[in-house]
């Protein structure tokens, strides 16, 4: 199908998602418009495309006074760009080629790239790779291992990582870390249902939740999450946080608005959200929620997300079971993940009866 196709397709279809990318021109009326106008569909023979609305008025035409579409050309422009830097931002844990982008948006390569590159002044993969620079200094500074801030930022390999960020960096992600300013983390330990808890969190909310046999496993847990992090254990601030935790599980429902400071790749994010949807006592397979994120084939996927969750409780992780119903794994252990389920369904048959 030929571009002229195409573009009269949208004209018939007033497709939105065109404006800015052509407008036409109608010989009847010498009034050019773009493609979603409101007005009655032209004959095809009277129409002739064109690339911007410049060009149709060098051309003799004059801008439709119904769709503006000299006014709106620039600003259509802004918004697809918008839309694709939001596009490629939620997704920097994937392949993003640029045919992947032309499809997602309906445009060809060549026109999204000249679009993007004229609205910012770099490229589709430049936006991309300075959104995982962002994100990975960003977890440097806040503490996080190099190898934790690297899967975070969307870089799939160290050596992908070193290779694309030492020039930008000036220095090696490790030496940047290193005389990174030290995040504040205050934390406390307590003892639970399942034995010794901490509780950790920066200045915008819980970082970590963690579970252990004692308080020295667990301040190691907590330093090798964030190694060059600030810690300070505050028992006495932390405490409305941590018995709101003690109560969701011992049964009560969780405060919603629990703040947390936990940074995640988008698709570690689809899995964390879901599971919050996950109701009290219920369970759901590793490919039952593959299949709930739009990503059937990515059971795998969904497990080290679970893996990698550093706030149990709070994401319940543990409501995620095997298809055979047995409980495969947990962060920390499958003896605390069974309690922890029990525990749950008992409350739940509770509240029922």
């Amino acid at each position: 199908m030929s571009s002229e196709q195409r573009w009269w397709n949208a004209v018939l279809a007033r497709d939105a998602g065109r404006d800015g990318e052509f407008v036409f021109a109608v010989s009847s009326t010498g009034v050019y418009c773009r493609p979603s106008c409101p007005a009655k569909r032209p004959r095809r023979e009277n129409v002739t495309f064109f690339h911007r609305p410049e060009e149709a008025e060098r051309a003799g035409y004059r801008a439709c006074l119904r769709c503006r579409p000299k006014a709106i050309n620039g600003n259509a422009q802004a918004e697809m760009v918008k839309s694709i830097c939001r596009y490629i931002e939620q997704r920097l844990d994937e392949p993003l080629t640029l045919q992947r982008l032309a499809n997602a948006f309906h445009l060809s390569p060549f026109h999204l790239q000249r679009t993007f590159k004229a609205v910012l002044g770099i490229t589709p993969r430049a936006y991309a790779d300075s959104c995982r620079l962002t994100s990975l200094k960003r977890n440097l500074q806040a503490g996080h291992s190099v190898t934790r801030a690297m899967y975070d930022a969307g870089y799939s390999s160290s050596s992908r990582l070193y290779e694309r960020t030492a020039s930008q960096l000036g220095m090696t992600p490790d030496k940047y870390r290193r005389g990174a300013i030290a995040a504040s983390i205050r934390y406390t330990c307590t003892d639970s249902l399942l034995g010794r808890m901490l509780v950790a969190a920066t200045e915008k909310g819980i970082c970590a939740i963690q579970f252990a046999d004692s308080d020295d496993e667990l301040n190691e847990g907590l330093k090798r999450e964030f190694p060059f992090a600030a810690r300070r254990r505050d028992d006495n601030a932390m405490q409305p946080w941590t018995q709101a935790l003690l109560q969701q599980m011992g049964g009560q429902t969780l405060n919603s608005s629990l703040p947390l400071d936990i940074r995640a790749t988008a698709f570690q994010r689809r899995v964390w959200s879901y599971l919050q949807s996950i109701p009290f006592g219920a369970t759901r397979s590793y490919s039952q929620v593959a299949k709930a994120i739009g990503k059937p084939t990515a059971s795998r996927a969904v497990a080290r997300a679970c893996a990698t969750n550093p706030v149990a409780v709070a994401i319940p992780c543990h409501r995620v079971v095997r298809e055979s119903g047995e409980m495969g794994g947990y962060r920390w252990g499958v003896e605390r993940k069974q309690a922890l389920l029990e525990m749950e369904q008992r409350s739940a048959r509770q509240a029922e009866s």
